[in-house]
């Protein structure tokens, strides 16, 4: 489930955004040199001219999405939200599988004074948002 979400996520966001931007999974961020922090999120969204840059640089990436497994709620929620803000990525996305089966997505935006995210909208199955380019797509058929 967690994958196939990534993948459904990832293929919508890379067609909406156009000939700037690609949308992949399994992509790596470098978030610091030191102390070195890598972190893979689910779904990356970063500068198409960058692609052979790897790990990409935060600079360099629009979008990061985390699909959350059980028991990693801290983690994606708390831990790695810091982590991508203090970076300087724009924006974050959380999804969680609500009791009901049906993908909640969360999304948040960096304050670059603070750089601290504050809370965006919050989606359930279907998105429609906007992140430098609009997107819609429904994850309640998976």
């Amino acid at each position: 489930m967690q994958a196939g979400l990534a993948r459904t996520l990832a293929n919508a966001l890379d067609a909406a955004a156009g000939p700037d931007w690609n949308a992949d999974t399994d992509f790596d961020v470098r978030l610091q040199d030191v102390p070195l922090t890598n972190r893979r999120p689910d779904v990356i969204v970063y500068r198409a001219e960058t692609i052979d840059l790897t790990p990409t640089r935060p600079e360099h990436v629009l979008l990061v999405v985390e699909v959350v497994p059980p028991g990693s709620e801290t983690t994606d929620r708390i831990v790695k939200v810091d982590q991508y803000a203090k970076a300087g990525i724009p924006f974050y996305w959380r999804i969680e599988q609500a009791a009901t089966g049906v993908p909640i997505v969360y999304t948040y935006v960096l304050d670059p004074v603070t750089k601290a995210y504050r809370d965006g909208e919050i989606f359930t199955g279907t998105v429609k948002a906007t992140a430098s380019f609009s997107i819609t797509v429904d994850l309640g058929v998976m």
